[in-house]
């Protein structure tokens, strides 16, 4: 079954504004996603890694990638075909709290 990366942006302003029986609805989606198999996570301190011409490693604390929203958070999740990832995460909390869910399909070289 193909995967998809998911990438959660969204603020604790937004969550806050969100009816908290549709944030709690929200979390039971994560954890249905979860038990069916989605790999999730809070994004935390981000670190770039380089190794231009493998001549040595620099590291950069901080996001490469700008948004308007922090990064919330990732999932690796299966779904038949992108349709079926949108539909599974247009439920989650960042979806549904004022943020937005990019999905990347997972491709093999």
């Amino acid at each position: 079954m193909p995967k998809f990366v998911t990438i959660g942006y969204g603020d604790q302003a937004g969550y806050a504004r969100t009816d908290p029986a549709i944030r709690d609805t929200a979390h039971a989606n994560d954890a249905k996603l979860q038990v069916a198999g989605a790999v999730m996570g809070i994004a935390g301190a981000v670190t770039q890694v380089r190794n231009h011409d493998a001549a040595g490693v620099e590291t950069t604390k901080g996001p490469f990638m700008a948004s308007p929203l922090p990064v919330a958070g990732f999932a690796i999740i299966d779904a038949a075909d992108i349709d079926e990832a949108i539909d599974m995460v247009s439920r989650s909390p960042c979806a549904v709290a004022h943020g937005v869910i990019e999905v990347w399909p997972l491709e093999q070289p």
